[in-house]
This record gives structure tokens, sequence and C-alpha cells, in this order.
């Protein structure tokens, strides 16, 4: 092998091994986050939600959800949104409804209306909604809004899996158990090069210790 090709060959390999160690660098770690109650009993249905390095993001535009009322009732009770989403209260029932929030993230209220309203509403705040109906007061459901689109909620075993890159990053999460008006907790995470396996989340939860 000639002097030059020798040099250009260890110039790949060199190029390779940096690549590899790029790709390494900003790969995406597997990452359980557990979610508990001051006893450590796991908490299904928890909402979770990741911020890649902290950085708030909003939902691209055009981007909408659905919380219909059937049968007295809001359908789904709980709906997890980005930022920025555009959210359609469709009436499906035979009555009339009144479907309001209070809450200072979000307070609007739909007057008594039947089908679909004129336009939707966009929740722009990050936070925990509450939703009523001034005429039925047994109707009531959440909308959790949140700053990215790295959002879920946990299993039966109170784990939400999802990839994160290494960073650190800002992890918020929210229980329908936890007291009423009580908004999302917020707590740092760091994920090292090696990835990190865990994240143990604890909740609190009212009607447990």
């Amino acid at each position: 092998m000639s002097r030059t090709l020798w040099q250009h060959w260890r110039m790949a390999v060199a190029c390779l091994c940096l690549l590899a160690w790029a790709s390494a660098a900003v790969a995406a770690s597997t990452v359980t986050v557990l979610t508990t109650d001051a006893t450590g009993q796991p908490l299904a249905g928890a909402v979770v939600a990741v911020e890649l390095g902290g950085i708030a993001r909003a939902a691209a535009p055009g981007t909408r959800a659905e919380i219909a009322q059937r049968q007295r009732s809001f359908e789904p009770g709980l709906v997890v949104v980005q930022v920025g989403t555009a959210v359609e209260f469709p009436n499906q029932d035979t009555v009339r409804h009144h479907v309001y929030s209070f809450s200072p993230s979000k307070p609007f209220e739909l007057k008594l209306y039947s089908g679909r309203p004129a336009a939707p509403v966009v929740f722009d705040q990050a936070g925990v909604v509450t939703l009523g109906c001034n005429i039925h007061d047994q109707m009531v459901a959440h909308v959790v809004v949140v700053p990215t689109p790295l959002h879920g909620r946990t299993d039966a075993t109170g784990r939400f899996v999802l990839e994160l890159p290494a960073g650190e990053h800002r992890l918020r999460a929210w229980h329908p158990g936890m007291r009423e008006g009580a908004d999302l907790l917020v707590q740092p995470v760091k994920v090292g090069a090696a990835g990190l396996a865990t994240v143990k989340v604890v909740l609190p939860v009212m009607g447990r210790p």
C-alpha cells in the first residue's frame, strides 16, 4: 500500500470512529418513568410529559383534539394536549350543555348550546384545566396541557417508557387523584451518556399518606 493510500485509509477510519462516537453521544436511551404515591404504591393513569433540554415547544398549527358530551358526561374524561392545541366540544346529547372552566391557565365558557360550537377552544398555556357543565354538576373532565409532544399516561404498574437523548430535561407529572387545582409536579431529569434506567416520581395523591 502506498504512503498516500495509507494516509487516506487512516483518515477514513478516523472519520468513521468520530461518526460512531457522535452517534453514540446523541443516541436516545430508554427511560422508564415510575409514578408512585408516598407509600411507594404505583399510580396507574398518571400523566407524564418531558421537555427536552427544558425547552417548551408548542403544537404545530392546526393541531386539534376533541371532548364530546355524551349521555351527560364528558368523553373522554381526561385528555393530554400540547400547548396551542385547539379542542372541539361537540354536544352529542339531546339536551343543551354549558361547558366552562375557572382554571387559571384557561378560564372560558361555552354557554348553553347544542351540536358543535362555532369555534374550538385553544389551550395556549401549560397547566391542568378542570371542566364542568353549569347545568349538570356531575359532569367533570380535565384537559392537561403540556409544552412538549413527548407525553403519555402510565400503565397499570405506574410506568411510562420513552426514549430520551443524553442531557438535562424537565419532567412534568400529574394524577387525577391529586387535590383539585393542583398543577403538574415538575422535576429535573438528567440522562447521562450511559443512559438512565428509571426515574421515580412521587405524586401527592389525595386519600393516601
